[in-house]
């Protein structure tokens, strides 16, 4: 069976994870994510952190993750939920400097 070369990213402020792989030809995504075996990069996060995260490949969101079959050389990131809406956090600042 043919196989590609592909990575997965995730990141923390103060930590991020680069994680080679060689999976099979027509992998998805999402199963490229479970392959890659996060939450033992990061254990401090809870493991239903990476069952159903965004996705994305180079910075741009995959609609559909599942479906979305990897070509070499592919850059997997998942994505974390944000903190802070940024619409609020934009008013604060705002708020601040007056």
């Amino acid at each position: 069976m043919a196989e590609i070369a592909i990575e997965v990213a995730f990141a923390l402020p103060e930590k991020q994870r680069i994680i080679s792989l060689r999976v099979p030809l027509g992998t998805t995504a999402r199963e490229a994510v479970a392959l890659a075996d996060l939450p033992s990069h990061f254990p401090e996060l809870p493991a239903d952190t990476f069952s159903d995260p965004n996705l994305g490949l180079f910075g741009k969101r995959l609609r559909e993750p599942g479906a979305h079959r990897l070509r070499a050389g592919d850059r997997v990131e998942v994505y974390r939920g944000l903190i802070i809406d940024p619409k609020a956090a934009r008013l604060a600042r705002a708020g601040t400097r007056r």
